[in-house]
């Protein structure tokens, strides 16, 4: 395998979740560290940089992630600030990221096993390779596969954090898209069909006071009583905490692709009509979900309506990612002891 392939693996860890790329450099136990260090490095690389609200940032944490960042600049070719400048930057960094996990923790936010091997299978795919190759890969461009999963399974717990808090934030009147659209030429306005799916789900969220084990637990017991034979609708009003859906017995509508997050997504295709799931893990908790009707439709026209809307949602969620993490960090307990 060629050095060259392997830095374009590593650009591509280093893009997940659309976070910066410092975000993704790999942190290595400190337990690795002592063992090869004498007892008086040891006191010094494992030294607090900074305290961040109940948590902490280690000099080994720091110095791992230096290195990091620094082997990527040299595979671009490109030159660091000087040394205590990007130091801090990269502090600044992990700082943010570290208040972003605590709140993840908070909301009892988790990535399960079948989401992360998905969603590092998926990187793999995309540079090519199957998984043991990717793993050569990472390893010969100084990581480990149990490293990029850590590193993986933070960036989705970040941006299950940044989906919830931002989105919410970002809202499209139809006169501004009327008026993009308006303004584009050479749109060809050939035929556009996709397909579309009736769908109902039952939610079942996760809170301060229900961890992940209880939710699913509900979720478990949703399914047992439809399988009983109990009325769907009456269920999902019963249960569900989408309340958006829950007082129409958990109704969604037609839902096209894209329109709802991946891990509901890819369920909910693999049903057949009629079927309900087992309870399906997403970042707003567990789903029971039923497939009501399928169907083909002719979309051309809104389908460059929905072009244009999640070009300025994303323009606009990068500007407010921006505005939530400044204020974020100033809300903050940060004391950096560099």
């Amino acid at each position: 395998m060629t050095m060259r392939k392997t830095l374009r693996v590593r650009a591509t860890l280093l893009s997940v979740g659309g976070v910066l790329a410092l975000c993704m450099a790999a942190a290595v136990p400190l337990s690795a560290q002592a063992q090869t260090s004498a007892p008086a490095e040891r006191q010094t690389l494992d030294r607090v940089v900074a305290v961040v609200n109940d948590g902490v940032i280690m000099r080994s944490e720091l110095n791992d992630r230096m290195a990091q960042v620094e082997r990527q600049a040299k595979s671009r070719g490109e030159s660091l600030p000087v040394g205590e400048q990007i130091e801090r930057q990269v502090l600044e960094r992990m700082i943010l990221e570290e208040i972003q996990l605590q709140m993840a923790r908070d909301a009892n936010i988790t990535v399960d096993d079948t989401e992360l091997n998905r969603q590092v299978r998926s990187i793999a795919e995309s540079n090519d390779m199957t998984l043991d190759e990717f793993a050569d890969a990472v390893e010969a461009d100084g990581m480990t596969l149990a490293s990029v999963r850590d590193n993986v399974r933070r960036e989705m717990l970040m941006r299950q954090v940044q989906q919830r808090q931002v989105g919410s934030r970002v809202n499209i009147s139809d006169s501004e898209v009327d008026r993009l659209l308006s303004q584009q030429t050479g749109r060809s306005g050939e035929q556009a069909v996709i397909p579309e799916t009736r769908a109902r789900h039952i939610l079942i969220e996760l809170t301060p006071t229900r961890d992940d084990e209880q939710a699913r637990a509900m979720a478990e017991e949703a399914r047992e009583r439809l399988a009983q034979g109990d009325d769907f609708a009456t269920v999902a009003r019963e249960m569900s905490d989408d309340d958006g859906s829950a007082l129409n017995g958990g109704d969604l509508g037609w839902v096209r692709p894209g329109q709802t997050v991946p891990a509901f997504e890819e369920a909910m295709r693999e049903l057949s009509v009629n079927q309900v799931s087992e309870p399906v893990r997403s970042p707003f908790g567990y789903h029971v979900i039923e497939v009501l009707e399928r169907r083909q439709q002719d979309v051309t026209q809104e389908a460059q309506r929905e072009e244009i809307r999640q070009a300025i949602f994303q323009r606009r969620a990068n500007q407010e990612l921006e505005a939530w993490q400044q204020q974020i960090r100033s809300q903050a307990f940060v004391d950096v002891r560099l």
